[in-house]
């Protein structure tokens, strides 16, 4: 099925299958951005961010949230 086949389909659905639709897209979304994350974050390709967080922790160039 082609994007485009899907966006007409979508545009056929009554107000409220449109809204449980993007409901469950955004948590599809969110799903997919935590199992990216986790993929990087065993493949080591955040530890430099996390080391230059840590060290300007440690010079207290961080701000409470």
């Amino acid at each position: 099925m082609s994007r485009e086949e899907i966006e007409t389909a979508i545009a056929q659905l009554p107000a409220s299958e449109v809204a449980k639709l993007a409901k469950w897209f955004e948590e599809y979304q969110a799903h997919v951005w935590d199992e990216r994350l986790e993929q990087d974050v065993e493949a080591g390709r955040l530890d430099g961010l996390m080391e230059q967080a840590e060290k300007d922790f440690e010079q207290g160039q961080c701000d409470p949230l």
